[in-house]
């Protein structure tokens, strides 16, 4: 049975007290910050939703739209000539996008904790490849520490020195989001042409904009800080409930920041299966919903921000196969100097990013969803790898030639270790074990 929610309908405060007395690795201090980033987890497939969204409403209501996103264009030059936007017809080539959420717009109102700071708590790369026939979206956990470059604050002119040890949620109060371009393209060695900064009430909207997303627990969750009270099985969650579900962290998995994103990778594996299955960018009312709702709270980079460069990547994103689109999380381990940050896992890091440098399509193994994640049990069974032809076996070449037994030079490698799931993953968010 499927459960269709709009409200959180509980706060389970008989659990309040467990939660605050256990140790969580990876927990911030500011209220705020434990659930806002998971919050815009999601944004990074709704940008992808919005460039595809683009190509359809420019025949609606191009003018409108474009006069939105342009209003809202950011300058990531960092300090450097902006980079010309590519011709309208089609795109040429691979392209990278950063979406970056922070935890500080005024339009996000006083009801979600105090803010001190800006801080970039959300930072995922969209990596679509230069044949377009796959794609990667890698969530970078916001307490990674890394070395960042020097950056120039396109609003001030003022320059923030090179560091040599910074989490990366850091990168945007050195010099806006063009430094936290920098920084990333420099950790991942990827040229990044293009960004968008999002807002909170942007999550909700587009949840809103698509009807609802199908999402799944393997236990019920009642947990008091997000909001989220949802049963076991699947649920249709839109508006506030699907916010809560995306940024609960102490209801999955093992009640820390990297269990969460488990969570949220499943909710972008099912919208992007909403997408694909019920028609949505043909369907006139959502498309101008999802338009609108982008072009309300998305602030798109200079180079990003017009109707022919979203039309050329949405002729690039439209077609690909589920199976080849992976959400992953960057490669990291425990910081030795400090409990509660991360560090990149080097070697593991470095073949994720050489593949993607040289577009070679990649899925992971049978360990990926950790443990903030199972496979959902209701799911259609995979295909019997039994039943696909042995390459070795001998051949008889008096036989005819069946042309589905042709090798896909296109086909995924196995990088074992990543944690994620591909698109067409179903899977169930884990509830926390007390």
């Amino acid at each position: 049975m499927v459960n269709r929610v709009q409200q959180p309908t509980g706060r389970g405060d008989a659990r309040r007290q467990a939660k605050a007395t256990g140790l969580v690795r990876h927990q911030r201090h500011s209220r705020w910050r434990q659930f806002w980033a998971p919050s815009l987890k999601v944004v990074a497939i709704a940008l992808a939703v919005a460039l595809v969204s683009g190509a359809s409403v420019a025949a609606i209501a191009v003018s409108q739209f474009a006069t939105k996103v342009a209003a809202n264009s950011v300058d990531i030059s960092n300090g450097k000539k902006p980079a010309k936007a590519p011709a309208a017809t089609s795109f040429d080539g691979g392209f990278n996008v950063l979406v970056v959420g922070v935890d500080n717009s005024t339009a996000q109102g006083e009801s979600y904790g105090e803010r001190d700071a800006t801080l970039n708590d959300v930072n995922i790369l969209l990596h679509v490849s230069a044949d377009h026939k796959s794609a990667a979206v890698v969530s970078i956990p916001r307490d990674l520490v890394i070395a960042q470059p020097e950056c120039t604050d396109p609003a001030t002119g003022n320059v923030a020195s090179a560091v040599s040890a910074e989490a990366v949620n850091g990168a945007y109060g050195r010099g806006g989001l063009g430094c936290v371009v920098s920084t990333v393209a420099e950790l991942t060695g990827l040229d990044i042409p293009y960004a968008g900064l999002i807002s909170f009430s942007g999550t909700v909207a587009m949840a809103d904009a698509v009807g609802g997303v199908p999402i799944c627990l393997n236990a019920a969750i009642d947990d008091p800080y997000s909001g989220l009270n949802l049963p076991a099985g699947t649920s249709v969650v839109s508006g506030q409930t699907a916010l809560s579900y995306l940024r609960s962290r102490h209801g999955v998995g093992d009640g820390s920041d990297l269990s969460r994103i488990s969570s949220q990778q499943a909710y972008m594996s099912s919208l992007m299966r909403v997408m694909k299955s019920n028609s949505t960018l043909t369907d006139v009312s959502k498309l101008t919903g999802l338009a609108n709702a982008a072009g309300t709270n998305l602030k798109l980079s200079t180079s990003l921000a017009n109707i022919p460069t979203m039309v050329s990547m949405a002729l690039a994103l439209k077609d690909i196969d589920l199976a080849k689109l992976v959400f992953v999380q960057y490669p990291a381990v425990d910081d030795p100097d400090d409990a509660a940050k991360l560090v990149p896992s080097e070697t593991l890091a470095t073949e994720l990013f050489t593949r993607l440098k040289t577009d070679q399509p990649f899925t992971l193994d049978d360990k990926s969803l950790g443990s903030g994640a199972q496979a959902d049990p209701a799911a259609p069974a995979a295909p019997d790898p039994a039943a696909t032809p042995d390459p070795a076996a001998p051949v008889d070449p008096a036989a005819p030639v069946d042309p589905a037994a042709t090798p896909d030079p296109t086909a995924q490698e196995t990088i074992a270790g990543l944690r994620g799931q591909t698109a067409d993953q179903q899977t169930c968010s884990i509830a926390y074990d007390y």
